[in-house]
C-alpha cells in the first residue's frame, strides 16, 4: 500500500472512531477540490456543506441552481443535513428554501462577532439569561 492510501486508510479509521463516540462531521465546500462522492459512501458523514461558490451564483446561473438542488437532493436522499455556505441575497435565499435546504449560513444570516456578542445573544434568545439573573 502506498504512503498515501495508508494516510488515508488511517484517516478514515480515526473518522469512524470519532463517529462511534457520537462526533457529528461534515463534509465542507462540497461540490469543489476534494468533496468526493466517495466520501459520501465511505465515511460516516452527517451532513454536507455546498460550497459557497454554487452559493453565491444562483442568482445569475442556472447551473449553479441545478447544482446546487440537486446537492440537496443527493444529501437528502443520503440521510443528510445539507448547508449551503455563503448565503448574501434574498434571491438565493429563495432558491435554497425551494429546495428544501435545510440551513444556510453567509452574511445575510449575520456577520461574524466576538465570542461575547455571540454568548450574549445566545443566551438572550435561550431563557437562561432570565434565569441567571
Amino acid at each position: 500500500m502506498s504512503r498515501c492510501k495508508a494516510l488515508a486508510a488511517a484517516a478514515a479509521k480515526a473518522l469512524h472512531r470519532l463517529n462511534e463516540m457520537g462526533v457529528r462531521l461534515a463534509l465542507d465546500d462540497f461540490g469543489t477540490g476534494y468533496s468526493s462522492l466517495l466520501y459520501l459512501m465511505r465515511l460516516p458523514v452527517n451532513e454536507i456543506k455546498i460550497d459557497r461558490s454554487f452559493v453565491s451564483a444562483l442568482a445569475s446561473d442556472p447551473d449553479s441552481g441545478a447544482i446546487v438542488r440537486s446537492a440537496v437532493g443527493l444529501g437528502h436522499n443520503l440521510g443528510l443535513r445539507v448547508v449551503a455556505e455563503g448565503l448574501q441575497d434574498r434571491a438565493a435565499e429563495a432558491v435554497l428554501v425551494e429546495a428544501g435546504c435545510d440551513a444556510a449560513q453567509g452574511f445575510l444570516v449575520g456577520r461574524p462577532a466576538p465570542e461575547a456578542e455571540i454568548t450574549a445573544v445566545l443566551l438572550a434568545h435561550s431563557g437562561l439569561a432570565k434565569q441567571m439573573d
